[in-house]
């Protein structure tokens, strides 16, 4: 069996760069998948921008500058982009979707032509994500994977040493990053001036001495920002399709406050491992509840500690074997 995922960015990466700050989510998926799969002695073959042509744990990276002849594999997954298919060939041909493109969009991105011509599946990443795109993008099939977090997040010790008065958001700044501001400034430090809350690095104009914007290190770095904290505050966003930050605190068994916007009511189990509002002000309420009860904090502590490390890049490579062959 031999698989081939295809990328194409303007930076350079290959599985060497699995923790740089410049990797994005997209990127960090066909890292781990390959690698994973690898693992379980499959043949993989990566075709993206890479830094030169070379054999990494057991994968086969070649930079698509340099394809001349066009191999044929058993699968073929095309990371956010129809037109790679060109570059490999096969009869089982998988789309990974990375945003919640409706038909005018896929048309003007110039996807429609490629799609018709090698009838890929979509990878759906949850329920959200399957439900709002139209059923004429996923026309010819569809498989479903939830993706795992980077080794280092299941490898970590789980902190003892959090300081309770801080609260933490990681997930880009346009993921409604100023709605949570807005209401921790309004409805949470004035009922609690201790309460602080760290922020990804922005651009925004807030002078709340509350707020402390962290900065955009390696996936270490994260780690110890979310190890510091006693709780994940995150109202979600209409484009998270699965939500990885949401994924690696709820591995680091940090409790989550949301309000379930696009795929975060999926990641969080309410009332067990944090806590899903149906508006700002019952976010506001559960943040300053889970600061302030203990037990409740604890409780659902230990509920992630028992889910911890169930989902690997292991059983999502099984997974995509699978529903594939």
């Amino acid at each position: 069996m031999h698989i081939c995922f295809i990328d194409k960015t303007n930076f350079y990466y290959d599985a060497n760069s699995l923790y740089s700050k410049e990797l994005r989510g997209a990127e960090s998926v066909i890292i781990n998948l390959s690698n994973a799969l690898a693992s379980l002695g499959i043949r993989v073959t990566v075709i993206n921008n890479c830094f030169k042509s070379t054999l990494i744990n057991g994968v086969n990276w070649i930079n698509i500058q340099s394809i001349k002849e066009i191999s044929e594999y058993d699968l073929v997954v095309s990371n956010g982009d129809c037109r790679l298919f060109k570059y490999a060939k096969s009869k089982k041909n998988i789309l990974f979707s990375h945003s919640l493109q409706n038909i005018e969009k896929f048309i003007r991105k110039k996807q429609l032509i490629s799609y018709l011509k090698y009838k890929p599946k979509i990878c759906f990443l949850s329920d959200y994500h399957k439900k709002n795109r139209s059923k004429l993008l996923y026309l010819f099939g569809e498989i479903h994977l939830k993706w795992a977090v980077d080794k280092i997040f299941l490898d970590t010790t789980i902190s003892e040493n959090i300081n309770n008065h801080i609260a933490v958001f990681t997930s880009r700044p346009d993921r409604n990053l100023k709605m949570l501001i807005d209401i921790w400034t309004r409805l949470v430090v004035p009922n609690n001036k201790k309460l602080q809350l760290l922020v990804t690095e922005n651009n925004f104009d807030y002078f709340d001495k509350s707020i402390i914007s962290r900065k955009l290190g390696d996936q270490r770095s994260l780690v110890k920002d979310l190890q510091s904290a006693r709780m994940l505050v995150m109202p979600g966003h209409k484009a998270e399709l699965y939500c990885l930050a949401a994924e690696e605190a709820r591995e680091l068994c940090i409790p989550i406050v949301t309000m379930g916007i696009g795929s975060l009511s999926e990641r969080v189990i309410h009332k067990k491992t944090g806590f899903i509002a149906k508006n700002e002000y019952d976010f506001a309420s559960y943040i300053l509840k889970l600061f302030s009860d203990d037990n409740i904090w604890k409780l659902q502590r230990e509920n992630l500690k028992k889910s911890r490390k169930i989902n690997t890049w292991k059983t999502v490579a099984e997974e995509l074997i699978r529903q594939n062959f």
